[in-house]
């Protein structure tokens, strides 16, 4: 399947099955600390990328096959560029009363057409990490013509209009947007938007930029206090529910490297697989030179030729 994927276990939505909207790597961002590496396609025209019937062919065969915690609105860059997705999230309703969930940069909430669309989904995800113009643009490279206000607009029309739960995701960058100015600016327009959950992240995997750098532990922790009691620093989760297997064992470690940068507990995770499993088959694909080593900040990651947005 094209279009589907998973389901892997997440750190944020537990066990889930992703739908990749658009091609990679489209997006209105070329962030830094992004683990799909960089925008091929810097846009911001809203396109039908995806019928939606090619959506449903591969959600029926995956659901057959999974059950979900959610099913997430995802991708290879920003997935509200495609102009179809309120009719892909009506074909996901047809099929399943699984959750859906948006994860979505932001950046074109302030669009009317756009926001529109998407507020049938039961979560959404978007990603606000500065209010300072020169920080936003040093983070994320936008398209021409975006800035932080823009952004901020767009995620207090949603408070306004939408009836599910925000997870307002914070990414933190070590010597970019983790000083207290950054901190005390965004916490004013935070509460302003008056999210379900601020989740604080910070560069866990490989990032496309070498100057996205983390923020450690005690800092994210008085980041989190500063925020208070709505505020949670985001951590790997390891799910307990058993993830069917899509395919051989092999096929199913490729894809999810594809999608994200994978370590030995994650796969584990995923295809309810001893760690010395796990580890024997990791072997075999290195081998064969279907997946790659990549080492950071300690931690030894698997990656595929080519990868799509972590969810």
């Amino acid at each position: 399947m094209s279009h589907i994927f998973g389901p892997v276990p997440t750190r944020r939505l537990g066990l889930s099955l992703g739908v990749d909207l658009i091609p990679s790597k489209t997006c209105t961002y070329n962030c830094i600390y992004c683990e799909v590496g960089n925008t091929t396609c810097h846009t911001m025209d809203v396109e039908s990328f995806i019928p939606p019937d090619e959506i449903e062919k591969e959600l029926d065969i995956a659901l057959k096959k999974n059950r979900p915690d959610t099913i997430t609105l995802a991708g290879s860059g920003e997935p509200t560029l495609n102009s179809s997705i309120d009719e892909i999230i009506k074909v996901i309703r047809k099929k399943t009363d699984t959750k859906i969930a948006l994860l979505t940069n932001g950046s074109l909430l302030w669009r009317e057409d756009v926001l529109r669309k998407v507020l049938s989904v039961d979560i959404i995800l978007p990603t606000l990490s500065t209010v300072f113009d020169e920080t936003f643009t040093a983070i994320h490279r936008p398209c021409a013509g975006l800035n932080p206000n823009m952004l901020i607009k767009g995620l207090r029309d949603l408070k306004k209009s939408y009836k599910g739960s925000i997870f307002l995701e914070v990414i933190l960058l070590s010597g970019l947007n983790d000083t207290d100015r950054e901190i005390e600016g965004l916490k004013q327009v935070v509460m302003e938007i008056s999210p379900d959950k601020i989740q604080l992240n910070t560069v866990i995997r490989p990032p496309s930029d070498k100057r996205a750098k983390p923020v450690n532990a005690l800092r994210m922790d008085q980041i989190r206090n500063f925020f208070g009691e709505r505020a949670e620093v985001v951590a790997y989760a390891h799910h307990d529910k058993n993830a069917a297997e899509y395919g051989s064992g092999g096929v199913s470690v490729v894809e999810m490297a594809r999608r994200r940068p994978v370590r030995i507990s994650d796969i584990a995770t995923a295809l309810h697989r001893t760690p010395e499993d796990t580890e024997r088959l990791v072997k075999e694909l290195l081998l064969k030179g279907e997946i790659i080593e990549q080492e950071h900040e300690g931690e030894t990651f698997y990656i595929a030729l080519t990868t799509g947005r972590e969810i």
